[in-house]
């Protein structure tokens, strides 16, 4: 095998043994994804299209040329009638050709298959890592969002009790104002009958005093 069909069976044996890692079902998309974006192939992503094409051309010639040589080697016409050992080798050196030229054929279209499902594999498995990580976000704000409404709505129970709680202290301060208001009265209204009584008390001590007065005068006229 020359050097060029050796690279390129390289090539495809390592296409090989990435999309078997890729395939691993206990490494996950988001892991994979941490690689794709490690300092190295960041530094890479700009000229990835331009490493893409120029590999998708060398392969493309490649698998071109395998079909060439296919044609070549299998339209070569057999010379029958001859059993000579120089028409046994021609003919052993045509077959070895055209099983090269097959095998470079297979080899080269497995490259150029491989190639385009290891890119497109990426891509899935990159975009499956940003589908988990907003994903994880959203359920992260449903989270939030609940809590939050359950807060809020412990807080409008909460209001609600406190609103009970300060319609019953309304309705107890009111009545007290009631008694208040009550008792007030009922003390004006004892002021009053006391001031009553005073007045009646003070008249009386008067009137006594008078007759105290008069029976004293009289005493002294009967002497």
């Amino acid at each position: 095998m020359s050097i060029q069909w050796t690279l390129i069976a390289g090539f495809l044996y390592t296409e090989i043994a990435v999309v078997l890692l890729l395939l691993l079902p206990f490494i996950s998309a988001r892991r994979w994804n941490s690689i794709f974006k490690s300092r190295f192939l960041q530094a890479i992503e700009g000229q990835s299209f331009f490493y893409f094409c120029v590999f998708m051309v060398v392969l493309t010639l490649c698998f071109l040329d395998a079909i060439r040589e296919m044609a070549k080697y299998g339209d070569a016409p057999d010379e029958a009638g001859h059993a000579s050992r120089d028409h046994l080798d021609a003919e052993l050196q045509k077959h070895m050709k055209l099983f090269r030229a097959q095998r470079n054929f297979f080899i080269a279209g497995f490259a150029l298959y491989l190639f385009l499902v290891l890119r497109r594999l990426i891509t899935l498995i990159s975009k499956q890592a940003a589908l988990e990580a907003s994903n994880e976000a959203a359920m992260r704000q449903a989270v939030s969002a609940s809590n939050a409404a359950k807060k809020l709505m412990e807080g409008k129970e909460i209001s609600a009790g406190g609103d009970k709680e300060t319609k019953e202290l309304k309705k107890k301060l009111s009545e007290a104002e009631k008694e208040r208001d009550s008792a007030l009265k009922k003390a004006e209204a004892l002021q009053c009958q006391a001031e009553a009584t005073s007045r009646e008390y003070d008249r009386l001590m008067e009137e006594h005093a008078q007759l105290q007065k008069q029976t004293a005068a009289g005493d002294k006229k009967d002497d």
